[in-house]
């Protein structure tokens, strides 16, 4: 160090000073521009690739959001349509039962009336065998009891005797 403050040189120092400002001045206009304007252009893509995904990123968890919305509705639709299957379901055995159970009271009706008229036929088929029977052995006493002049005579006196207490 000692030896250049020695053969410092004021127009050696000019020189270099000056050749030092040219080729700043050079690498200004011919370098650092464009490797600054790279640097800048870089420095832009970067901001707009990152403002691009945190886009993307916003996009994709609102897609997630609207996939999460349509799955709640699709479930609910599923559970709608499930439930209203079940109703039907439960709505179409009600009507069978009840069907059935008319089906059922009209037949038991039906039976009913049968049996009643069943019942009303053999009572009066019952009371003509009756009526008959009660004939034929009316018819049988009559005889007997007429068949005997006497019994005939005692038979009439009985009658009239009757009729008059009545």
């Amino acid at each position: 160090m000692d030896k250049l403050i020695n053969e410092f040189s004021v127009g050696l120092f000019f020189w270099d000073v000056l050749i030092f400002i040219l080729l700043l001045l050079v690498l200004r206009k011919f370098a650092w521009k464009p490797i600054l304007n790279a640097v800048n252009d870089r420095e832009e893509g970067i901001k707009n690739a990152l403002d691009s995904a945190e886009k993307a990123k916003l996009e994709m968890q609102n897609l997630q959001a609207d996939n999460q919305k349509l799955l709640k509705e699709a479930r609910a639709e599923r559970e709608s349509m499930l439930k209203e299957a079940r109703d039907i379901k439960n709505k179409m055995i009600e009507d069978a039962k009840g069907e059935a159970q008319v089906q059922a009271n009209k037949m038991i009706s039906q039976a009913q009336a049968a049996i009643e008229s069943e019942k009303k036929a053999a009572i009066a088929e019952l009371k003509t065998q009756v009526a008959n029977l009660s004939i034929e052995i009316a018819e049988k006493v009559v005889r007997e009891e007429l068949s005997n002049k006497d019994k005939q005579i005692k038979l009439v006196e009985s009658m009239l005797g009757e009729a008059k207490l009545n």
